[in-house]
């Protein structure tokens, strides 16, 4: 990487749907340089990767689409002489959302088109968009093509304990707290969950508040996962956390669980008991989460849940 300049970053999706019962990926042609690539865009100001590769992925294509586990990245050098890394979801479409998109040519986009595995890799321009191809394969292979987030949020930023009056659970976030619940919300609601599940603390329910506006969905209020019940497990069953996770992954149902710094651990930890995971180094920093910090944990929707992928994002401010 340059080190006089900071990367260009941008993020897209391996956007794939079935066909017969055989995998089809899709492929963009650009209008002005008639190359054929997966479909991405730059980052926008403020703006988190999830949301991002959503956004860019409807401008693109017309496609609405909620994203699934992380494909990682590519890296490469611009004409300029800047390095761009550029960040991939694979993401599940049907066959109603194919028929809903609205595309037509444009100055940016000519042509999509959809193709099998083997043709879409011969048709790449770049080897760079060929090898996040090539890492679906090997999660399509292994039976995690298809995803479903369980998420870990931790409050934004609220007022300051020591000189708050009221009881710790009435504290309010401060401005700086919902400019940043503001701005992660669209990276959240990126990945669809179906359901949101917050603290009774004041400053959770404020922090899911813009979810709840994207998604439509009302929040779940829950002394389980507050605060108090960590501090004072002999007044809550022990329990609790394991059971709501284990519930999810059972159903294979995407959830959000917003709650508190002490909490998160117990959530991250709960989701590798469902799925049968190890804890290591990265489930252990997944679960040290800063305000408004959120950890998306992709559990495989197969017979067998397992844990695919984690990531972990943050408000963007500037």
């Amino acid at each position: 990487m340059s080190a006089n300049r900071p990367p260009v970053l941008a993020a897209g999706a391996l956007v794939w749907r079935e066909v017969g019962g055989k995998v089809q990926v899709l492929l963009v042609e650009r209008t002005q340089h008639r190359d054929h690539s997966l479909p991405k865009g730059k980052l926008d100001p403020g703006e988190t990767l999830p949301e991002c590769a959503a956004r860019e992925i409807e401008e693109e294509t017309g496609l609405t689409i909620s994203l699934g586990a992380p494909l990682g990245t590519t890296e490469y050098r611009l004409p300029d002489g800047r390095d761009k890394v550029v960040y991939y979801w694979q993401a599940k479409v049907d066959d109603d959302a194919v028929s809903a998109a609205a595309f037509s040519p444009n100055d940016e986009i000519l042509a999509l088109e959809w193709l099998p595995l083997a043709k879409a890799k011969r048709r790449c321009t770049y080897e760079h968009d060929v090898t996040v191809i090539e890492r679906f394969e090997e999660r399509l292979a292994a039976g995690h093509a298809e995803t479903f987030p369980i998420i870990a949020q931790r409050h934004a930023k609220a007022a300051d304990p020591f000189s708050w009056e009221g009881s710790d659970a009435s504290r309010t976030l401060t401005s700086r707290g919902e400019r940043q619940a503001r701005l992660v919300a669209g990276g959240i609601a990126a990945f669809a969950p179906e359901r949101i599940i917050t603290s009774n603390a004041v400053r959770c329910m404020q922090t899911v508040a813009p979810l709840r506006q994207l998604l439509g969905i009302e929040p779940k209020v829950s002394s389980a996962i507050s605060q108090e019940a960590h501090d004072h497990p002999e007044l809550h069953p022990r329990d609790e956390v394991e059971r709501r996770v284990g519930k999810a992954v059972r159903k294979r149902r995407g959830i959000v669980l917003c709650s508190h710094a002490p909490v998160i651990p117990e959530i991250v930890t709960a989701v590798v008991h469902a799925t049968d995971a190890l804890e290591s180094q990265r489930t252990h920093r997944a679960s040290m989460l800063h305000t408004a910090e959120f950890t998306v944990l992709h559990v495989s929707a197969g017979e067998t849940p397992a844990l695919v992928a984690l990531e972990t994002h943050s408000p963007r401010e500037r």
